[in-house]
């Protein structure tokens, strides 16, 4: 081979072999640049230091996790036992009046607790009454109404 062929082969290495080191060089300046955000700018040791809060921060935040759980499960155990499935049956309590002013109101929790309030209407004169409820039945005997008032508010699981 001569020297001119020589110098050409040489050429054309020193050239691939410039690429191959600007190609490097640009993917190390991306990685300093990813370095540089994860440890905020910092020295050496800040890898190890950023590496460490970022633990330290997971621990504190599962921590948290943790107790809203918990909360969420108290909260969710008192929302059950709240008085919020709500029916009222509205009737006419007696043949000469109209308008429907008598009603049965049944106030259940989740696990149908709760009471029937009943207010009946007449001419001169207004009775209410309050019955309990456990489990959808009374131990008091309820009226047609009422009993159509707790099937109403009864929870459907």
């Amino acid at each position: 081979m001569d020297a001119t062929a020589l110098a050409v082969v040489a050429v054309g290495f020193s050239l691939f072999a410039l690429a191959v080191v600007v190609a490097v060089a640009v993917r190390v300046g991306r990685l300093l640049r990813a370095y540089d955000g994860l440890v905020d700018g910092g020295d050496a040791a800040g890898f190890t230091e950023a590496v460490g809060r970022q633990t330290a921060l997971v621990r504190t935040l599962s921590g948290e996790v943790a107790d809203l759980r918990a909360e969420l499960t108290t909260a969710r155990a008192q929302v059950g036992d709240g008085l919020r499935h709500v029916a009222v049956v509205r009737y006419d309590a007696f043949g000469d009046l109209g308008g429907m002013m008598s009603f049965s109101a049944a106030l259940l929790d989740d696990a149908g607790n709760g009471l029937v309030l009943t207010s009946i209407n007449g001419r001169s004169e207004t009775r209410t009454y309050a019955k309990g409820v456990q489990g959808g039945a009374s131990p008091q005997p309820l009226s047609p109404e009422e009993r159509e008032a707790v099937e109403q508010a009864r929870p459907t699981r």
